[in-house]
């Protein structure tokens, strides 16, 4: 039986989901991932949880909400491509947002918090992105001279209002189920 996972994420508007779609469509016609992750299923996580029982999960959702109470939604907007993994053949491809001190405050209160509710969390730096694709699936080694051709120009900003606990289903497409959803304050 395959375990389930939760994660706290940023949500992203339909209108943000379906810009990375559009982005993302002429590497898809190349077939140059193994794997893309369903559009649907675009987020950006601020702290991974795994597997957990319902009471810590209450208790991680009691300290996010009160630890975000008093901040607004945010503009945000995409920037450029870029993978993780070996640099010749990337087992993760993402796409990048511009600097935001907002999500960077919003992913240390969410971080923190679920600290404190008992999780112990990743310590990797935070690097936030979506993650659109996996595993290069080229006979020609990866470059990241290829992949700047595709980054966009400028992108408009979009609203981001809602942090999310999400539960995975690996058998499932979309495989993210939104359990509990967060409202960022509107902004004056």
């Amino acid at each position: 039986m395959l375990k389930t996972h939760y994660f706290f994420a940023c949500a992203l508007p339909d209108e943000m989901k379906k810009e990375i779609e559009r982005l993302t469509a002429p590497m898809k016609e190349e077939d140059s991932f193994k794997k893309y992750v369903h559009p649907e299923d675009y987020h950006i996580t601020l702290a991974f949880l795994g597997d957990a029982a319902q009471e810590n999960l209450d208790a991680a959702i009691d300290h996010v909400t009160e630890s975000l109470h008093n901040l607004g939604s945010f503009p945000l907007s995409l920037k450029r491509f870029g993978t993780f993994g070996k640099s010749d053949e990337p087992r993760i491809f993402w796409m990048g947002v511009n600097p935001s001190s907002t999500l960077h405050q919003i992913r240390e209160k969410v971080y923190e918090a679920c600290e404190e509710a008992g999780f112990q969390l990743e310590t990797r730096p935070f690097t936030p992105h979506v993650t659109v694709g996996r595993k290069w699936n080229k006979s020609t080694r990866f470059s990241k001279e290829w992949l700047s051709g595709f980054n966009p120009e400028e992108t408009p900003g979009h609203l981001i209002k809602e942090i999310v606990l999400y539960r995975t289903h690996m058998d499932r497409t979309p495989k993210y189920e939104a359990v509990h959803t967060i409202h960022l304050n509107e902004s004056p």
